[in-house]
């Protein structure tokens, strides 16, 4: 049997692979590990089947002199660095070496599908968000008259976070805040639970806080698909304090400023409108404080008006007063004899029907007394000793003594016996 070197088998490939219909075409894939080196983009293109799971697999490169012209290109139409895991319509030239194998050089992109798959994947989170009935709670809870106390996510580091600052503490109007930073990473894989993490940090201590402000800027624009996150955008949703969100540039918008309170274009933006509240407020004062100035001015020159029209007007209301009320004591004096004897005379009339009527009592109350006592006298005449004798009865004493029985009488004590016409002496034997 005839065996071909390598090399030899490497060239059929080859050749065949030149006559074949796939020598350049369009092809849709994602990208992965993607890197640079001395100007020149390796990658690899990949396909999932709906499970996750790789099912094709191509080395591609993009030459340096091809990769500066595509790289603009593609940021300048989606505002985003071509990076790893990113959906792309590339147009490929496979190229076999023999030495180096089959590898598809990549010539052209077009921004318009990887722009397409993000906002595909925009789409159905905001769909299921909007399906979950969260998705503009947090747009609707109010906001402080003035947000002080500020919570702010951000990388301590990062241009953003310290251009927040400055704008914020040094404004014009000598405003004071009182701002907190919870670190997170803003970018790349850890972006997502690190948010989330310090979000839920802020959450056990809401009543410290305002609001909260995720800021992301300064510098180049990297990755931002991490962000477009449905459990990230569920608990900005959902969270119980007003979200300001400065992520990205003025292109970028992602899930969290589709959900927050507010969305703001930079991070300088977000610190804006913080000052902003504050100066209406100031301004607000200060009509308010003029209006007040105006209206107790007024009303201190109505008031002087008035004391003036009273200081005039009180010596004449005096002297009227003070002639009604002599003319009014005139009346009393003429009336008051008149009064007075009429009065005089009522009360005779009464003393003189009175003076009767207490005679007539008391003769009644007399003649009473008189039958009364008429009345005992009578009794008493009836029930006397003297009658009770005159009716032929006696009555014996012993010294002064009444003797209502015989027992007890020794002999010799003297007795009286006392009768109607008489007393009688008598010795007990």
């Amino acid at each position: 049997m005839e065996a071909l070197s390598l090399l030899e088998y490497n060239t059929r490939i080859k050749q065949l692979l030149y006559d074949s219909s796939v020598q350049s075409c369009w092809v849709t894939a994602e990208t992965t590990d993607l890197r640079v080196s001395r100007g020149h983009c390796y990658l690899e293109l990949i396909q999932k089947d709906d499970r996750g799971v790789t099912v094709a697999r191509l080395n591609a490169v993009i030459w340096a002199n091809t990769y500066v012209q595509l790289a603009h290109y593609f940021k300048r139409e989606t505002g985003k660095d071509l990076a790893s895991n990113m959906k792309v319509m590339v147009k490929v030239t496979a190229n076999f070496h023999e030495q180096y194998g089959l590898k598809a050089m990549i010539d052209d992109i077009d921004p318009k599908y990887t722009l397409g798959d993000m906002e595909r994947i925009k789409r159905e989170i905001l769909a299921k968000l909007e399906a979950d009935g969260i998705i503009d709670m947090n747009k609707q809870l109010p906001w402080q008259l003035v947000p002080q106390r500020i919570a702010v996510i951000s990388a301590r580091g990062a241009a953003g976070y310290g251009d927040f600052m400055k704008q914020l503490h040094h404004n014009d109007y000598g405003l004071k805040f009182y701002t907190c930073l919870f670190e997170a990473v803003m970018q790349g894989e850890n972006c997502v639970p690190s948010v989330i993490s310090a979000l839920d940090r802020i959450a056990a201590a809401e009543d410290l806080f305002d609001c909260v402000v995720i800021i992301r800027g300064g510098g180049s624009t990297t990755d931002l698909n991490s962000f477009d996150n449905y459990e990230l955008g569920a608990n900005i949703a959902q969270f119980p304090l007003p979200i300001i969100t400065g992520i990205g540039h003025d292109r970028d918008v992602t899930i969290p400023d589709m959900v927050s309170k507010l969305h703001v274009k930079t991070p300088t933006a977000a610190a804006s409108f913080l000052v902003q509240c504050g100066s209406a407020q100031l301004e607000r004062l200060k009509v308010l404080a003029e209006a007040i100035t105006s209206t107790s001015r007024e009303a201190i020159a109505q008031s002087r008006e008035q004391l003036a029209y009273y200081g005039n007007f009180i010596p004449l209301a005096a002297a009227k007063l003070i002639e009604t009320s002599r003319l009014r004591l005139k009346g009393y004096a003429q009336s008051i004899p008149v009064v007075l004897n009429s009065r005089v005379s009522n009360e005779r009339t009464t003393i003189r029907h009175r003076q009767e009527a207490i005679k007539s009592a008391v003769s009644a109350v007399m003649e009473r007394q008189r039958m009364l006592l008429a009345s005992f006298t009578d009794k008493v005449n009836l029930l006397s000793p003297q009658n009770t004798l005159n009716r032929g009865y006696s009555l014996t004493s012993i010294d002064g003594h009444v003797v209502t029985s015989a027992e007890g009488l020794a002999s010799g004590t003297r007795i009286k016996t006392t009768l109607k016409d008489g007393i009688i002496t008598s010795v007990v034997e």
